[in-house]
């Protein structure tokens, strides 16, 4: 399937507008939904941040183009579910008990949906019991969670061993990340991946789920 330019450009350059509008002209052209997100939104957004690590853009020109991109996944999302198609991945996403920031989780949740993820956001000072119920509901194939305060990492690792009691443990990757957290703690506690920026998160998530 040919790349749809107009979708892809609208995108990338953040505008919302013509991305909804070239969404809707696409789908009325027949195009599949699937085709759109995998051949022109998804490369938008690989592109946009491949800017941003570049330092050819910055964090405003990424966050017009993540808008852009749920703007047009908005539009395609009922057509998803209706033909009952999937995204690539399932992701239970959500911020520590005790966390209750939530800045830098939904910049990685949306960075995840633009990366073609479906992603199911438990917002903040998720307990590891939800996070455990959440991973078994939707059948994840990664858990991602995040942590602001040096106080609150260890619920990171009491979710880890939840999920092991639960014996879900292998059935999911734990990707860990915020401003507290390191490569080390994630090592420490068990987890399978980090990241300490959303562009990065996407990647490692990809790594991850290729391995397995």
């Amino acid at each position: 399937m040919a790349q749809v330019k107009g979708l892809y450009d609208a995108i990338l350059k953040g505008d919302a507008n013509k991305a909804r509008s070239a969404t809707e002209a696409a789908i009325a052209a027949g195009t599949a939904p699937v085709d759109l997100i995998s051949e022109s939104m998804v490369p938008a957004m690989d592109e946009a941040g491949r800017r941003f690590e570049a330092k050819e853009n910055f964090m405003p020109e990424l966050l017009l183009s993540s808008r852009a991109m749920r703007i047009a996944m908005k539009t395609l999302r009922p057509l998803l579910t209706a033909a009952e198609q999937k995204m690539s991945a399932r992701v239970v996403i959500g911020s520590v008990m005790g966390d209750l920031y939530d800045i830098g989780k939904n910049v990685v949740a949306s960075m995840l949906e633009c990366g073609g993820f479906e992603v199911i956001d438990l917002g903040t000072n998720v307990s590891p019991q939800a996070f455990v119920a959440a991973v078994r509901e939707q059948d994840a194939h990664l858990l991602c969670m995040s942590a602001l305060l040096t106080v609150t990492m260890p619920a990171m690792k009491k979710t880890i061993d939840a999920l092991k009691t639960a014996g879900v443990r292998t059935k999911v990757k734990v990707l860990i990340g915020g401003a507290a957290v390191t490569m080390q703690y994630a090592k420490e506690i068990g987890a399978d991946g980090y990241s300490e920026n959303a562009i990065g998160a996407v990647s490692v998530a990809r790594n991850l789920l290729a391995a397995a």
